[in-house]
């Protein structure tokens, strides 16, 4: 009789308990599980269009990374139609089962970064990344995550980028990625690349802009000889999906802009 009283009287307690601890389990599980599709007003495109399966469940999206600029919002230059456009690729030219939208990400939005093993930024010679964007960053790189930076061009512009990213990493340099790097040979082999340039190209016949003669394809690697980030400078990637479905736009700029997408993605969702 005993033993039941004080069995009924820790009862209260014990169920207490149980109960304190699904819903921290449960709100842990909510704070870590990736966030729904979100859109944003972007410099060039507003109300675009939403495909009827955005929310369809896939292995993976186009994660955009939302930065600190230095002027206007730069994070969404080309957003979302280029982003689409390069969904829509990698479903017709892999196996990789994509969604048809894309994902803005935060590095102030708790863990959501880390549900992302692939993120993209376009325009990184404007950034300037705060102490939290530059330490999430980092972290998440080195748990494995793969960062991919595109469209900024000339000297200056480098040097803006490489102020952020020195903060991102000090003590590892970045590097010109070797053609014999498997990242230019995980789907395509790439050892044939050349300048892709923006949407600028037709009215003015160039490749470059600024002083951006050549393309560099450059990169950062983990201690394991793992590319965690794919730096293209002076080239346009984002333009040459964006605008893949307007004639005036060259089909061999957009083809390689593909295949050089398409391969970092596939590296990125295998190493």
């Amino acid at each position: 009789m005993r033993f039941r009283n004080v069995v009924l009287a820790a009862l209260p307690t014990v169920l207490l308990f149980f109960f304190a601890l699904h819903a921290s389990v449960k709100s842990q599980q909510q704070e870590q599980a990736p966030r729904p599709f979100r859109e944003y007003p972007g410099v060039e495109y507003e109300n675009f269009p939403i495909p009827p399966d955005a929310g369809r469940q896939a292995e993976w999206v186009f994660a955009r990374f939302m930065y600190r600029g230095i002027r206007y919002k730069n994070w969404t230059i080309d957003y979302p139609r280029s982003d689409r456009h390069f969904a829509e690729a990698v479903r017709r030219l892999t196996r990789v089962d994509a969604r048809s939208v894309e994902q803005p990400v935060a590095a102030e939005d708790g863990d959501d970064i880390y549900n992302w093993p692939w993120l993209y930024a376009v325009e990184v010679g404007h950034w300037d990344l705060t102490d939290l964007e530059a330490a999430k960053l980092r972290d998440y790189l080195l748990r494995g995550g793969f960062f991919m930076c595109d469209d900024f061009h000339g000297s200056w512009e480098w040097e803006v980028f490489t102020a952020s990213m020195k903060r991102v990493f000090p003590d590892r340099p970045i590097v010109d990625i070797p053609d014999n790097d498997p990242i230019f040979h995980t789907v395509y082999d790439l050892d044939d690349r050349y300048q892709v340039p923006g949407a600028q190209y037709l009215y003015t016949g160039r490749t470059y802009e600024k002083d951006g003669y050549e393309a560099r394809w450059r990169g950062i690697y983990d201690d394991k000889g793992r590319l965690m980030v794919a730096i293209c400078h002076n080239m346009d990637l984002g333009d040459s999906w964006e605008h893949a479905d307007e004639p005036e736009y060259p089909e061999k700029y957009s083809a390689l802009g593909f295949r050089i997408g398409v391969n970092y993605l596939v590296y990125a969702m295998t190493h």
